[in-house]
């Protein structure tokens, strides 16, 4: 008796019309399961069940978790644009400026937000993600931001690195370690909040003159 392959069972088996098609819906998954379980909780065959494919054929396309995982954190370059557009202009609301900006492009929308999640999930136990997410904030984040303050401001790459860190520590605290009163709070309060202390770094009050202070 011959057994028959029924369209059920080929769609059971995760079988996707076009290469590009599937390869995408892999990475897709991956994208979102790297983020939300970072790279130790991510595993192949929780990718293929969420892309609706077989595991084996998501080895065809990545031979390795690290490989797919690569391909994952691939940020859109808009990303750096956005970020970088809000170094522009005058010195009065940058710091609210800049945590918007952040925010906007770690919290924002999941093209974006998903590979740097996965960066920053993954980046504890995993050297690549960590040499990656090292490279995002220094030599992508940084440099694409401040090369107009750095002529005038010797300290900018140094500022900039330290409001990235205290950023950074922002997501960690709403996005990994879900600390309640960070995921609780408003986007829009939160920039109230840290924007005027992303102020404080960025742009330092003028050094006070001699006489600044004394009496008549």
């Amino acid at each position: 008796m011959t057994a028959h392959t029924s369209p059920d069972t080929a769609a059971r088996r995760g079988r996707r019309p076009g290469t590009n098609t599937t390869r995408q819906a892999i990475l897709t998954a991956a994208r979102a399961r790297f983020a939300a379980d970072g790279f130790t909780g991510t595993t192949i065959r929780r990718v293929a069940a969420d892309a609706g494919v077989d595991a084996s054929l998501v080895m065809q396309f990545f031979r390795s978790k690290n490989e797919l995982f690569a391909a994952v954190m691939s940020v859109p370059a808009d990303a750096l644009t956005r970020f970088s557009a809000a170094f522009e202009g005058v010195d009065d609301g940058l710091g609210e400026r800049v945590v918007r900006a952040f925010l906007d492009v770690w919290e924002g929308d999941a093209r974006t937000s998903e590979p740097l999640m996965a960066m920053l999930r993954g980046a504890i136990v995993n050297d690549q993600a960590n040499e990656q997410l090292r490279d995002f904030l220094q030599e992508r984040l940084l440099v694409a931001a401040v090369p107009s303050r750095a002529a005038a401001d010797g300290d900018a790459m140094l500022r900039a690195g330290i409001v990235s860190s205290m950023l950074v520590g922002l997501v960690v605290g709403r996005g990994v370690v879900g600390v309640p009163t960070l995921t609780g709070a408003e986007r829009g309060k939160l920039i109230m909040l840290v924007g005027p202390a992303v102020q404080t770094v960025l742009v330092p009050a003028p050094p006070a003159t001699d006489d600044e202070g004394t009496g008549p």
